[in-house]
Order: structure tokens, then C-alpha cells, then sequence
């Protein structure tokens, strides 16, 4: 198997075009045309990592963090980051990040954080716009079944828990065939009325390109007429951070020490008690500072998250009680879902889940 199909499966899971625009998920090092032994995973990568893969006789690692954010303009070992690409181009092992679209596809990391902490009913906590497209066509009467039936199977057509979703109605569409073209319907240089129907189904951006494809290899005549509108629709299965809820509420107190230990972290910072118990809870792996407002307008009685700044627990106002669980902590989990996913679509691939602890933080 290539590095590609194994990228090609994940992407499937966590299109790179939901990553946020300062992000690098993609293929940062190596041949995407190699064939690819097995797999580590990682939630950085480090040159100790490097080293673990070599150890293990991988060629490929796939990690949530990127190594590279920015460009590099050079490669002399200067720094971390040089000396890990640099190790991973000398010993040809290719390098793969998948970050922040991992973290706002429904069932990402933040689902993987719930998931631990028993949340139930959870939904994205701050659905993302402009990534949502309509698909506009124009079909003969005859062929709008086949048509619409290629949409659904290509992704369009689905809006939250219901699909093959579509509206259409009738009309006349006219046109007059030159010479050299070759009409499903009407003759050459004479203008043609036809009963058409409008058709129009929404779909992922992500799928942009096998909707379109759909349509020109169903739709009937030799010229398709469509267009793609971009909408603005808040897309509420992709986005930032979470909020579900407890089965059962349990007192404040009670569920920061059960944080600890389902997270598993050292430590956890938080702010005044807020409520006396915890029902709704907002989550968001990683720096979730940013989310703060979102998870008050969502009446989450307790933000489990990382990163704030001393300044940013004050805005917490006793609204909600603010667990900073830390970063590495929050993300820790990430390889495992990584690893089922992988394991999902190619379950006879060698993956392995690095022992290497890349927390640049200790605790006393």
C-alpha cells in the first residue's frame, strides 16, 4: 500500500479543507508514491519519535501536531524542527499531519474527549460557515431520478440526520444546437423547447468534486447547465469544540477529580465553582480559550479545555467553571482515534501508537 492510499483514508475522515487557514495537515515530508511499511503515531513529532520509528521499522509517521507551521528556509539543524525533518528525509520516513481538521470533523478529537468523559447528545459547540455549497442543474423530466440518485450517492443531498434531500421545480429550458454539437434532444440548427425540471441539493464543499462529476456523467445532455452557489449556513457538524451532557449530574468538585483521572493529567487548573453540579459540559482539545463565550451562551456548567492565560480565567465571571487540563493532557487520546480510524479502513495495516511522552511540561 502507498503512502497515498493510507493519507487518502484519513482524508476521507478529516478533509484537509476543514483545517483552519494558519494550519499544515498535509503530507509535509516524503513521496506520497512510496509503499508504505507500517505506521506511527504520534501526537508530536520529535527526533526522539523519528528515532522510535526507525527502531520499529516504520516509514511513515502520522502525528496531530505538525512539525513544520511555518516555512523553512533552511535545513542545518539549527533548531528542533530542522533536526526532526532532516532526520526523517536521511532515514526516508515521510511525515504526515493531521491537526486542525481533525479536531472540527464530527467524531474528531473533541468527540474523542467526550467519549472519555461519558458526555451524551454531544454537538459541535461553534458550527463553521462557508462550507456549505448548493448545487443548482436544470434536467429533462425523464432523467431527473437518475440524476438526482448520482448526487445522493456522490454526498449531496444530506442536511444533519436526513438525506437524499432535494427540491426541484418545472420549467421550459430552450436552446439551439450548432453545427458539430450532438443533441440528446432536438435537431441541429433549429431551437428546442424542453420540460425541465430545476434541481437543487446542498452539499460539503469537501465533496465539491465528486458532486460535479456526478452530474456530468448522469445528466443526459452533451452541455450541462449548473451552478454552485456558496452559502454562508453555519454547518453544524463541522466546527470548534463541543458540548454534550452528563447521563447523570454529579457534584462540581466530584467531576474536576474525575477529570484527573479519566484524562489523566498531572494537574488541573480551574476557577470558582460555578454551579453546584455539573449537567452540560463544553469541551475543546488543545487551546480552547477562544471558545469561552460559546461555551457560556451554551450553558455548559464546566469548560474542559487547556491554555488559558491567567487574565482569561478572570472572563469566566462565575458563569461556568473553567478545567484547564492542559494541552498535552487535553490531545493525549488523539492517537487512538487516529489509530481506529486507520484501523477501520485498513484493519490488515501495521500501525503503532509511539511510547515516546512529547509533553515538553513536567509537574512537581
Amino acid at each position: 500500500m502507498k503512502i497515498k492510499e493510507i493519507i487518502a483514508h484519513l482524508e476521507a475522515f478529516a478533509p484537509p479543507i476543514y483545517q483552519e487557514g494558519y494550519d499544515n495537515s498535509t503530507l509535509i515530508v516524503g513521496d506520497p508514491e512510496m509503499k508504505a511499511t507500517e505506521a506511527l503515531i504520534a501526537l508530536d513529532c520529535t527526533e526522539e519519535v523519528v528515532d522510535e520509528a526507525i527502531k520499529l521499522g516504520c516509514n511513515l509517521i502520522v502525528a496531530h501536531h505538525p512539525i513544520v507551521f511555518k516555512g523553512l528556509k533552511s535545513l542545518n539543524g539549527k533548531s528542533y524542527i530542522e533536526r526532526t525533518v532532516m532526520k526523517a528525509i536521511k532515514n526516508d520516513i515521510a511525515l504526515y499531519a493531521i491537526h486542525t481538521n481533525l479536531d472540527h470533523v464530527s467524531g474528531g478529537v473533541n468527540f474523542k474527549i467526550a467519549e472519555r468523559l461519558g458526555l451524551k447528545n454531544v454537538k459541535v459547540l461553534a458550527p463553521k460557515s462557508g462550507l456549505l455549497r448548493k448545487l443548482i442543474t436544470f434536467v429533462p423530466k425523464a432523467a431527473i431520478e437518475e440524476v438526482k440518485n448520482s448526487l445522493f450517492e456522490a454526498g449531496a443531498g444530506t442536511i444533519g440526520n436526513y438525506d437524499s434531500c432535494a427540491f426541484s421545480s418545472e420549467g421550459e429550458g430552450s436552446y439551439r444546437a450548432m453545427e458539430g454539437a450532438n443533441p440528446t434532444l432536438g435537431e441541429i440548427g433549429k431551437v428546442h423547447h424542453e420540460k425541465e425540471l430545476r434541481l437543487e441539493v446542498i452539499f460539503n464543499v469537501a465533496d465539491e468534486n465528486k458532486v460535479i462529476s456526478a452530474l456530468l456523467s448522469s445528466h443526459p445532455y452533451e452541455e450541462v447547465a449548473y451552478d454552485i452557489l456558496l452559502l454562508q449556513n453555519k454547518h453544524h457538524e463541522i466546527g470548534s469544540g463541543i458540548v454534550g451532557e452528563l447521563e447523570t449530574p454529579i457534584a462540581t468538585m466530584e467531576f474536576l477529580k474525575k477529570i484527573k483521572i479519566l484524562l489523566n493529567t498531572e494537574c488541573v487548573r480551574y476557577t470558582n465553582v460555578a454551579s453546584e453540579k455539573v449537567h452540560r459540559v463544553a469541551v475543546c482539545g488543545g487551546s480552547g480559550s477562544f471558545l469561552l463565550k460559546k461555551a457560556i451562551s451554551a450553558a455548559a456548567d464546566v469548560f474542559v479545555t487547556a491554555d488559558f492565560k491567567y487574565h482569561e480565567f478572570f472572563d469566566a465571571e462565575n458563569k461556568l467553571t473553567i478545567a484547564d487540563v492542559g494541552h498535552y493532557e487535553s490531545e493525549q487520546f488523539t492517537k487512538d482515534l487516529i489509530k481506529e480510524i486507520l484501523q477501520k479502513k485498513i484493519p490488515n495495516f501495521a500501525t503503532h501508537l509511539s511510547q515516546v511522552i512529547t509533553n515538553p511540561i513536567n509537574y512537581l
